[in-house]
């Protein structure tokens, strides 16, 4: 197990986490709901860490539900940020009042559903970033993407989670990330290939695409995460890409102030 000065030497904006509280709605996905992991269970995990911020993730068992994550980004405090759920009909009011609260992203979810269709994927992020400046985050498996490449390729700011997921279809991923398109070096326990090859690709291709997150708590996951994933990144890029990977390039994508 690595010991906290490990794990203190890099500061961490975590850009993939979720908070899953009962007092909120939950909606049953393929017939799945999640154990409760609020915001004292998500502190507590990660209080070894030198954690300045991160971005809560809307899961498909949180659909288009707001309260839980205005409710957590109150509690978390400075420097956390949201990534939500929303239908293509929401007001730009509303919109308005989610940024405000905190959010800084909506996401697609065609892995599991509970969000959105993909048919309104570009006319959404082309609204929410003109409106807002938000981005567009994708859970979406690698073998999809050739479909998505021409849409994805043209928006004006998009990450996709989890390192797309599939070895099949990395090679689209790369080319997107070229093209600057964001991907989050997080769970590394559900991918079907060697991350620590991954990571130094795509670092490669564009030494701004990887953010680094937790994946807490790992719903779903076949193998949750570990602290060595924090340290898996660190030996795979070196110091100073590491510095970028876990905090800078996800503070500037996600509009974290200084």
């Amino acid at each position: 197990m690595p010991n906290s000065s490990q794990l203190t030497q890099f500061p961490l904006f975590d850009s993939h986490f979720h908070i899953i509280d009962r007092r909120f709605p939950l909606t049953p996905n393929n017939g799945y709901l999640p154990d409760d992991f609020v915001c004292g269970d998500y502190r507590s995990q990660l209080s070894r860490y030198d954690l300045r911020g991160g971005a809560v993730v809307s899961g498909s068992f949180q659909a288009f539900d707001q309260s839980y994550l205005l409710d957590a980004l109150k509690t978390l405090g400075p420097g956390f940020v949201g990534v939500t759920q929303l239908p293509a009909t929401t007001p730009d009011a509303e919109i308005l009042e989610l940024d405000r609260g905190g959010v800084r992203a909506v996401r697609f979810n065609l892995k599991r559903g509970g969000s959105e269709d993909v048919r309104h994927l570009d006319t959404m992020a082309r609204r929410v970033f003109d409106l807002a400046g938000w981005h567009v985050e994708l859970y979406v498996d690698s073998r999809d993407l050739d479909g998505l490449f021409s849409t994805l390729a043209h928006l004006p700011a998009v990450s996709i989670d989890h390192l797309g997921l599939a070895q099949e279809g990395f090679g689209t991923l790369l080319k997107l990330a070229e093209r600057g398109v964001r991907v989050k070096a997080t769970g590394f326990g559900r991918v079907d290939f060697d991350a620590v090859n991954a990571l130094s690709i795509l670092h490669r291709a564009n030494p701004r695409a990887l953010m680094f997150g937790t994946d807490l708590p790992s719903t779903r996951a076949p193998r949750p995460y570990l602290d060595d994933d924090f340290l898996l990144v660190a030996g795979a890029l070196g110091e100073a890409a590491a510095r970028a990977v876990f905090y800078n390039n996800a503070a500037e994508f996600y509009r974290i102030s200084p």
